[in-house]
């Protein structure tokens, strides 16, 4: 293992977005606070309850981890196309560091982006609307769990990916209406059968009621498969990016 190596390809991943947190930390805290603002505050007027919960603090776990996935997948992505498309990733490729080493420091940075994305939208519903969390090691413990699996997802699709347009094709139609259709601002049992059976094959939503029990200490299904799915889905989408970076298909170029 070159720790030296390693090391520095973790500090330079997360430099990275720490240098322009402008962009990778502030927005995700301002669309939480318009989305507690218009569907939390106005909605509640229409949707006092949901489960024995006031509507505002109903959406915040959803929330918290919309932005914690889409931050975790947008870090390593876009820092692995970018190498690709600036031909930077060939320099990468004859350092001393194996697919391993490359994989898990890219990784690693875009969990450590989904977690502090996560934690600042959970402090601010806590500052905002007095979030109680009910389960605070339980709740850190998730969002690590999804920052991980989602920041090794993003490498994935960054490898697979061959442009920008392919890229935001992918996140726009499969990781978007995923998101919000995993049960974000409503719980699937106010749905239709039909809907709701199509709702238990959507993994963004296990992460969301997942993340719920943990925080509110209610959820719509047994919080021990969220977490068996977040575990899958971490040891799957690791897996499959470091095979791919091993394989050096779509890369080597």
């Amino acid at each position: 293992m070159n720790w030296v190596g390693f090391g520095t390809l973790i500090k330079r991943e997360v430099g990275r977005f720490f240098s322009v947190y402008r962009q990778t930390v502030l927005p995700g805290l301002i669309t939480s606070a318009l989305y507690i603002a218009i569907f939390g505050f106005t909605l509640e007027q229409r949707i006092s309850e949901i489960q024995g919960i006031p509507y505002t603090l109903f959406i915040l776990p959803g929330l918290i981890m919309m932005n914690t996935l889409t931050n975790a997948t947008a870090n390593t992505s876009s820092s692995m196309l970018q190498m690709k498309l600036l031909q930077q990733l060939p320099d990468l490729l004859t350092a001393p560091l194996s697919g391993l080493e490359i994989s898990l420091a890219y990784i690693i940075g875009g969990t450590v982006r989904g977690m502090v994305n996560g934690i600042l939208v959970l402090f601010l519903g806590m500052i905002l609307i007095g979030m109680p969390v009910q389960d605070p090691l339980g709740t850190l413990v998730f969002i690590f769990l999804v920052s991980w699996a989602f920041s090794s997802m993003g490498l994935l699709l960054g490898q697979l990916s061959e442009s920008w347009d392919q890229l935001a094709m992918m996140q726009n139609f499969f990781l978007t209406p995923l998101s919000f259709l995993g049960g974000i601002f409503y719980s699937i049992t106010m749905l239709p059968d039909w809907a709701q059976t199509l709702s238990f094959i959507n993994p963004i939503y296990y992460m969301i009621n997942g993340i719920r029990h943990t925080i509110l200490g209610v959820s719509d299904s047994d919080v021990i498969i969220s977490y068996v799915m977040a575990i899958i889905l971490t040891i799957a989408f690791t897996l499959s990016s470091i095979l791919l970076m091993n394989s050096g298909r779509k890369i080597k170029q």
